[in-house]
């Protein structure tokens, strides 16, 4: 059977490999817990420039820190983490997310886990990687109900840190810190400008002819697939598992 563009695998593939791709020059990328394709795509970065340090919260092989968080945070204000991810129940053009609830607050008609150290992650560290596995008008929207981490700060602010891309199922998105909006990068194979434009609630920025994300090329797949996949097991048994069984399936 030969992959298409729709392919869960082939899509998980794309975006892992994107990933990797947005980390190139980091020094030390942390990744929060339950964020097994950020993983993989930090441990495939690591793969292509050793040097790099990752830290996986919940690892206990792949993580430089022994006292979980709070070694996080105090490693972030120190300015000794490159890059981070952060999701959202909401995100919206400014960069803003919302992880506590949609509708308002305190009346939210829906509670996420709440905001923890978003807020202070996403002022410090300086390559912040915005990730949903949801692309939609009800992630993705004009104005979040709740501003958890905000996306950008006033003129004569001194802030380090803030977003640095914005990466869905569907593309990829690069933040402009001075227009304070995103503008769209590349479109995954198999999916068009219109089903961008159609699926997200805020406007963006787009060159007239927009670029295709690039897939793995042989040498990362074998990485992906081998080394990856095999050190990915350790925190995301399932995921690696699911990793296997996928590429098995929608390959040829």
């Amino acid at each position: 059977m030969t992959a298409t563009a729709n392919d869960g695998a082939l899509a998980r593939e794309i975006m892992i490999t994107t990933v990797a791709d947005l980390l190139a020059g980091i020094g030390h990328v942390a990744v929060g817990a339950a964020s097994p394709i950020p993983a993989a795509g930090a441990m495939l970065a690591r793969h292509r420039e050793p040097a790099m340090r990752i830290s996986i919260l919940g690892s206990a092989r792949h993580n430089f820190f022994t006292n979980g968080s709070a070694e996080l945070f105090d490693a972030a204000g120190q300015g000794r983490i490159g890059a981070f991810f952060l999701g959202g129940g909401q995100i919206d053009g400014e960069g803003n997310v919302n992880l506590v609830g949609a509708g308002g607050y305190p009346a939210s008609k829906v509670r996420w886990p709440g905001s923890f150290g978003s807020a202070y992650l996403y002022y410090v560290v300086p390559r912040v990687i915005l990730f949903r596995e949801e692309h939609s008008r009800r992630v993705l929207v004009p104005r979040v109900d709740f501003i958890s981490a905000a996306g950008t700060s006033p003129d004569g602010s001194y802030r380090p840190g803030g977003p640095h891309a914005l990466l869905t199922p569907l593309a990829l998105f690069h933040f402009d810190r001075q227009r304070r909006r995103f503008a769209l990068a590349s479109l995954h194979p198999g999916h068009s400008l219109e089903e961008v434009l159609d699926q997200t609630g805020f406007e963006f920025d787009r060159p007239e002819r927009v670029p295709t994300t690039s897939v793995a090329d042989e040498a990362t797949r074998l990485a992906l697939y081998g080394p990856v996949r095999a050190a990915l097991a350790e925190t995301y048994p399932t995921f690696a598992t699911a990793m296997s069984a996928g590429v098995a399936a929608d390959r040829p």
